[in-house]
């Protein structure tokens, strides 16, 4: 079946503006876990003190219709796909590359289902405490401690990172911009490095959720309701 060459072009553009700089920024104002409940609070209440109406038109309009009509059409690119990886006649790297791509984008489709059911629509119903620190950490520690909240979220993130870095390989060379083995071979480390690089922002963050002393220091507030006063701070 031939390519839609409108739409194929749509969904690779899709992936990396909005969508793959949302991610971006996404993870590194999660990171701000890792200093403690002040610093990923302050993110919270930074976009939970913005005009409803221009979160909610950004909510839409930046993230969740381009992210929906990539994962859609993603979605029908791998239901129509022929992998030739296992062949003999055509095990090459870049198959490789392209077929582990597609794959981490099912994975990733999966994760950010439970994830915005769980983070954003939760705070939709329940309100932003719902998705403060002492809020997350519990999700890391489901259930009862075991901690396979946490386990999912790290593999959620390193699905999301290596399809994110490897689409960035994929749309260099739909696009044109890589067109020799030389160029794409570039390319091809560089995602690499960017898959290391955001898989590690986004795991900071998931450091800073289970850290004990934050732990420690959130289970005394929520007894007490007496916090040390945090530094100022401005997102």
């Amino acid at each position: 079946m031939r390519e839609n060459f409108v739409l194929h072009r749509l969904h690779s553009l899709s992936g990396i503006v909005p969508v793959g700089f949302y991610m971006v920024q996404h993870l590194t104002l999660n990171s701000f876990a890792l200093l403690g409940p002040d610093r990923f609070n302050g993110v919270i209440g930074f976009f939970a003190a913005m005009p409803a109406h221009i979160l909610l038109a950004l909510e839409i309009g930046v993230i969740a219709v381009p992210l929906l009509f990539h994962a859609v059409y993603g979605l029908y690119i791998v239901a129509r796909a022929e992998p030739n990886y296992s062949q003999a006649a055509y095990k090459f790297r870049e198959n490789r590359y392209y077929m582990w791509q597609r794959w981490s984008g099912i994975a990733a489709f999966l994760f950010l289902c439970t994830h915005v059911a769980t983070t954003t629509m939760r705070a939709k119903v329940q309100g932003h405490e719902a998705i403060r620190f002492h809020a997350m950490a519990e999700t890391m520690a489901w259930p009862n401690n075991l901690h396979l909240g946490l386990v999912f979220y790290a593999l959620g993130v390193a699905a999301c990172s290596y399809h994110l870095a490897y689409g960035i390989w994929n749309f260099c060379i739909r696009w044109g911009i890589t067109i020799n083995p030389k160029s794409q071979e570039a390319t091809g480390r560089f995602a690499a490095g960017a898959f290391v690089v955001l898989t590690l922002i986004g795991w900071s963050s998931l450091v800073g959720f289970v850290n004990p002393r934050f732990q420690t220091e959130q289970a005394v507030v929520r007894s007490t309701g007496v916090r040390q006063a945090p530094a100022s701070y401005t997102p």
